[in-house]
């Protein structure tokens, strides 16, 4: 099929909807074999099958990022399956927001884990295999939310311990040939905006118009801006770049 992707083995988090089924398409779509977790079953299950009957070679499992013996598991598994794993995104992602008053334990705690612990727990999961090829790509998603943005106390915080992550990791994994960086979408339509939609109770349309008038490019972001930036990184010809953060977002937020 050829492409920039060929030969690479390319591991993606929450790879079945929105901005992460983008990514996994892309690297598809360039000649990469894909390795997809997620917990929604039903999403994995139509976006394998639809991608598998383009033709694409495609390994999908249900699977918890907070949980690290699963996720050792499906390390050892796409590596047994496509022989390594050379780009990993860390795209799984949740949100539970309120305002820092009704913020219960559970919505902090809930979004911790995952962005922060199941980041941590897919790289020490696949380092070993980077390491030992003297390769790798891996590319964390933070946000602009990152910045700061009310009523995300929790999300806002995991998406800037990303970038810390992503800094640190890049000092650590850099000697092995393995870079790492992060990419930090603005608003992108998705079924989390969508939810953020009804948190706020008003319509997707709204939103949307809302928020592109504070984008300076004038529209809002689509799942396949962000494609496009991951796989920036992922590129072979990248790897002069470690330890940064792209801004997705239509311009500067602040």
């Amino acid at each position: 099929m050829g492409g920039r992707f060929e030969g690479r083995v390319a591991f993606v988090t929450g790879g079945s909807r929105g901005i992460g089924r983008a990514i996994v398409e892309l690297f598809a779509e360039e000649g990469a074999k894909v390795a997809i977790i997620d917990l929604n079953e039903e999403a994995l299950n139509q976006t394998t099958s639809e991608l598998k009957a383009k033709g694409y070679d495609v390994y999908s499992r249900v699977a918890n990022v907070t949980d690290a013996s699963q996720v050792e598991s499906v390390a050892k598994e796409v590596v047994d399956t496509f022989g390594s794993i050379d780009i990993l995104v860390n795209n799984a992602g949740v949100i539970r927001d309120n305002l820092l008053f009704k913020m219960t334990d559970s919505d902090w705690e809930t979004v911790m884990d995952v962005h922060l612990k199941g980041s941590f727990y897919c790289a020490r999961a696949v380092q070993k295999y980077m390491v030992e090829k003297q390769y790798g790509r891996i590319i964390n998603i933070s946000s602009t939310s990152a910045l700061g943005n009310r009523g995300q106390a929790n999300y806002a915080t995991a998406k800037a311990g990303l970038q810390g992550f992503t800094k640190t990791l890049a000092i650590e994994l850099g000697k092995f040939g393995i870079t790492t960086n992060a990419v930090a979408p603005g608003f992108i339509e998705t079924d989390m905006t969508k939810e953020t939609a009804r948190r706020i109770g008003i319509s997707f349309e709204e939103l949307i118009n809302i928020s592109v008038s504070q984008i300076p490019v004038g529209r809002s972001g689509k799942p396949s801006d962000v494609a496009h930036a991951v796989a920036f990184f992922a590129d072979e010809k990248s790897s002069f770049i470690n330890g940064q953060v792209l801004y997705v977002a239509g311009g500067p937020k602040n």
